[in-house]
Parts: C-alpha cells; sequence; structure tokens
C-alpha cells in the first residue's frame, strides 16, 4: 500500500508577535496563506513497524529530527498503531526558509497515514496532533489562508486571497527562528495591522491587501541578514505591488499581478539568488479524501 500526498509552502501575508509566554513561546498573530511550491510525500506500509525517513537532499534529517518522522511516531503511539511506513520526502521547498517545509511534510505525513492506517480521523482532529509537534503543523495540516493564534496552533480559516503571483527568493543563509524571537523587541517594532489583513482578503482588495504586508520579526532578520534586506529591495525595484519576508527568513516573497512585470521580477531576481521560484497563490483549503 501507497499513499502520496503533497506538502504545499506557506507564506505570512502578515505575521504579528503580541508578548513573551510563560511557555517560553511568543503570543502570535498572523494570516498565513498555502503557495504552489510543494514538497512531495509518498508514504509506503511497512510490516516491521519501523519508521524510515528516505531523502535525497542531504539537509533533510533521517531520524527522529525529521518532523515527519514525529507525526508518524505521534500517530503510533496514540492509536497502538503496530504497523511501520517509509516515508519518501521530494524536497522540492528549500530548508530553513520560512516557508514552513518541514511543517508542511509533517502534516501531509498525518493526512497520508489516516488513508494508509485507516484510522478515521478528522482535519480537526489531525490539527490537534499537529499541534503536540510543532507551531506551523496544524495550519499545514488545514492549509488554505487563515488566521492563527496562539503560538499559531489557533486556526480560524479564512477566504483565499485575491488571485496574484508569488515570486519568491531565497538567499544562501539560513535562519534559525529561535534566534529571530530571542532577539525581537517588541518595544521598538511597528506591529502590522492584522485584522486589516484579514478584512482586505475577506473583501478580496487586491490592492489593500498589498498595503497590510506586515512582519514584525523583519527588524530582527534584516539587520542579522543584509542580504535579506538588499533582495527586498531588488524586488521593490523590479516592480512587485508589495514585498514581504515569510517566518522568521530569509525567503523574502513579492506579489504581483501582471504578468509581464511577474517575468521581469523572476528574471532579474536570478542574478542575485540560486534559489527563485515563481508560483500562484493556493489559498484554498484541503480536504480528505
Amino acid at each position: 500500500m501507497k499513499v502520496l500526498e503533497k506538502a504545499p509552502a506557506k507564506i505570512n501575508l502578515s505575521l504579528d508577535a503580541l508578548y513573551k509566554r510563560e511557555d517560553g513561546f511568543h503570543e502570535v498573530k498572523m494570516v498565513m496563506t498555502t503557495i504552489d511550491l510543494a514538497d512531495r510525500i509518498e508514504l509506503t506500509e511497512r510490516t516491521d513497524g519501523q519508521i524510515e525517513i528516505i531523502s535525497h537532499n542531504r539537509f533533510v534529517p533521517d531520524d527522529n529530527r525529521n518532523l515527519a518522522y514525529q507525526a508518524a511516531q505521534l500517530l503510533q503511539k496514540k492509536y497502538g498503531v503496530t504497523k511501520g511506513v517509509s516515508i519518501e520526502i521530494s524536497k522540492i521547498i528549500p530548508v530553513a526558509a520560512g516557508l514552513a517545509g518541514g511543517s508542511s511534510d509533517a502534516a501531509a505525513t498525518l493526512r497520508g497515514l489516516n488513508k494508509l492506517w485507516n484510522l478515521g480521523l478528522t482535519l480537526d482532529e489531525l490539527a490537534v496532533l499537529g499541534a503536540e509537534i510543532g507551531s506551523d503543523v496544524s495550519f499545514c495540516v488545514y492549509g488554505g489562508t487563515a488566521l492563527a493564534t496562539g503560538r499559531g496552533e489557533i486556526i480560524q480559516p479564512i477566504p483565499a486571497p485575491p488571485h496574484c503571483w508569488v515570486v519568491l527568493a531565497k538567499p544562501t543563509t539560513g535562519v534559525s527562528t529561535a534566534e529571530i524571537y530571542n532577539n525581537l523587541d517588541l518595544k521598538k517594532v511597528n506591529h502590522p495591522n492584522v485584522d486589516g489583513m484579514v478584512e482586505a482578503i475577506k473583501n478580496q482588495n487586491y490592492e489593500e491587501v498589498t498595503k497590510l504586508v506586515g512582519n514584525v520579526l523583519e527588524s530582527v532578520t534584516l539587520k542579522l541578514y543584509p542580504e535579506v534586506a538588499q533582495i527586498k529591495e531588488q524586488m521593490k525595484r523590479f516592480g512587485a505591488d508589495a514585498v514581504l519576508m515569510s517566518g522568521s527568513g530569509p525567503t523574502v516573497f513579492g506579489l504581483v499581478q501582471h504578468d509581464s512585470r511577474l517575468h521581469r521580477m523572476y528574471n532579474g531576481l536570478r542574478g542575485f539568488c540560486d534559489q527563485v521560484f515563481a508560483v500562484r497563490l493556493i489559498g484554498e483549503q484541503n480536504k480528505l479524501d
């Protein structure tokens, strides 16, 4: 038995941190949406109870540090599953990029094993399990577009944003999310208007969406990694309607509606970055088969 699942990346259209919580995490409020840049997860049932990670990307761990491994292990323990699984991860989403690649792999593994092992769980139940693995996993279980609060695990679906292209550029550097949050001074940042972004999306107002993009973590990452600031400037110069860093970075994305400007941005950025992608917003929630 085999099951295939797509694991789409996400971008943050708006990301705010409100305060440091007692558990060490920050209370966040953010709008996330999925994009058509996805890893491919192939799950093959094993009879020996073992969990195996197969990947040809040297940056993807093949042991219990891998979030997909943790997802399979969690389902085994919670539901007394004696079967095992080989998880083959075909990696397209850049690693340590602020695009939730590892979290999406874990979410796809949860959805896929739900089928493979006939667990009969709902998306809501899978999302609760996802929160035990990582802050972005719950959102990635659902996909689509959502307002996320708590440490990112409380998900309130909203409609898909207006149609547009997303151009992403990732510099060679990787960024530690923990490092960025540890250097965040909430007294010295401009907080984005997250509620305004939700309304702009509900009203399908592309112009307002582009005006309201904001990420409180940029204040840290742009100082620590000047190359991220340089990519932002280049994207603006090439004519993006809006430019923002996703998550804790270092990936920067630009929104654009016109094909001619899309090609100009994509080709121009290829001179600055090896990893440049031009994709569509997905914005629609996953459904269980």
